[in-house]
């Protein structure tokens, strides 16, 4: 039997096969747009591949998109009709085993599953890429470095593609505050491996946190050629270099950089949806006029009102309705979260009580002008906002909403809490901070002038 690059066995019987499941391997591992034509040209010339079907289900399914949970089926289908046909070894099986658990919407158990074959079967790639990406999109940073520590254990020093596990290893320390291990980590991992797009915006990430914007932007400008070869992981890549722009106030490289990089065309994708929604609320907090930008995201944002696939996702199609006064559409999306949190049947039903039902019902309140109920409503929904899955940095816009809230409704000390909680989070004070702190001033003398106690 042959083997992988991970040195374990598969069951195709073919190298040349052999060597398109590797190159599927490595362009995952780099988030390359070229994984689906290299899992095609498998399945195509060997469909009694389990683990190819397991994997191309997997890869599906974190796209977090309702309309392609058919392919996903389908997906696991063939892969139980090729592992009960006896073509399937132990490993394989297994991932056919998570599949099931991901696609019942026991996402943690998937993971969980995921861990075990990195244990049972040292220095699979797969599973420890897999696994970051499932923990991610469950907001489990714990987990995450749980995750890649064991892994690590279990990865041989010279295994191909360690840099990859380094970059994954960055991003899990920069999500749980160790900023420095994360970019010294994450730096050692670009050595080894210089298309990991994820470990070089794990080291961007460390920036944010931080508050070094300048630094930021010498990371990642002129280093495009690091992740030129991405899928949409790219727009998400530049959004980073947005950010740092922004906090620099340079908000004329913001607009550019959205238009060219971060939203150059109309995709459906509640990744690039997200990008483009998160920046433009923070352009407008900022006092900068987005022009119509809003409404293509609020159009194809109003089809996914009742998709219900992930939180993280809901929430940002969400913010494109509040902002483009879609009323009917908002409201009726807030209701389905609220159905979909009275019946904890599937993980992400669970997110919706804990933190999808307050942030849904803060954004329509926001909308309302009824900045008083936005504020205690936002605020309910921060204490559990890690788990609608995500990072610190993306998360952040859901912060600035809240505080922008509280300042509305003249609650100044409360606005100054959240502020102060945000710095202690993500480790230093940025410009954000920094504008937030001289409007909250200018809120109370404004509120004083008119004979009103601030609170």
């Amino acid at each position: 039997m042959l083997s992988d690059l991970n040195s374990l066995e598969v069951t195709l019987g073919d190298p040349r096969l052999v060597a398109e499941w590797n190159a599927v391997q490595r362009a995952f591992l780099a988030h390359g747009a070229s994984t689906p034509v290299h899992l095609g040209r498998v399945l195509e010339a060997e469909p009694g591949f389990a683990l190819g079907h397991a994997a191309k289900g997997m890869f599906y399914l974190l796209l977090g998109r309702s309309e392609l949970m058919p392919t996903v089926t389908m997906a696991l289908d063939a892969a139980r009709k090729a592992s009960d046909a006896g073509g399937a070894n132990a490993r394989e099986r297994a991932y056919v085993a998570v599949l099931e658990t991901a696609v019942a919407g026991n996402w943690r158990r998937a993971a969980a599953a995921l861990d075990a074959i990195t244990m049972a079967w040292p220095g699979d790639v797969l599973a420890m890429k897999l696994t970051q990406a499932v923990r991610f999109m469950l907001g489990d940073a714990t987990g995450m470095l749980a995750s890649t520590r064991l892994a690590k254990q279990a990865f041989a020093p010279d295994h191909a593609m360690r840099g990859y596990l380094m970059g994954c290893e960055a991003f899990a320390l920069e999500e749980n505050g160790d900023y420095a291990a994360a970019e010294s980590v994450g730096r050692a991992g670009l050595e080894l491996s210089p298309d990991d797009a994820w470990g070089l915006h794990a080291v961007a990430h460390v920036h944010d946190m931080t508050g070094r914007a300048e630094d930021g932007v010498r990371w990642l400008a002129g280093r495009s050629r690091h992740w030129s070869h991405c899928n949409n992981f790219g727009y998400h890549v530049w959004w980073h270099l947005a950010l740092f722009h922004l906090d620099r106030g340079a908000y004329g490289p913001v607009l550019e950089l959205y238009d060219r990089k971060v939203r150059p065309e109309p995709t459906d994708d509640f990744r690039d949806i997200s990008n483009a929604a998160s920046l433009l609320f923070r352009l407008e907090v900022e006092g900068v006029d987005v022009g119509e930008r809003w409404q293509e995201l609020a159009d194809l944002s109003a089809n996914r009102w009742d998709d219900g696939s992930l939180i993280f996702a809901d929430l940002h199609y969400m913010m494109a309705l509040m902002r483009t006064g879609r009323e009917a559409e908002a409201e009726a999306m807030t209701a389905r979260i609220a159905t979909d949190a009275s019946t904890l049947d599937h993980d992400q039903h669970e997110v919706s009580a804990l933190t999808g039902v307050p942030m849904a019902r803060g954004m329509l309140a926001f909308r309302a002008a009824d900045y008083d109920r936005a504020a205690t409503d936002l605020a309910r929904g921060l204490e559990h906002l890690p788990r609608a899955g995500g990072s610190h940095a993306q998360r952040d816009v859901f912060w600035r909403l809240a505080v922008e809230s509280h300042l509305r409704a003249g609650r100044c000390a409360e606005a100054e809490g959240l502020l102060a909680r945000r710095t202690l989070e993500r480790g230093a004070e940025d410009g954000y901070t920094e504008r937030r702190r001289s409007q909250i001033a200018a809120r109370r003398a404004d509120l004083a002038a008119a004979g009103i106690a601030a609170e």
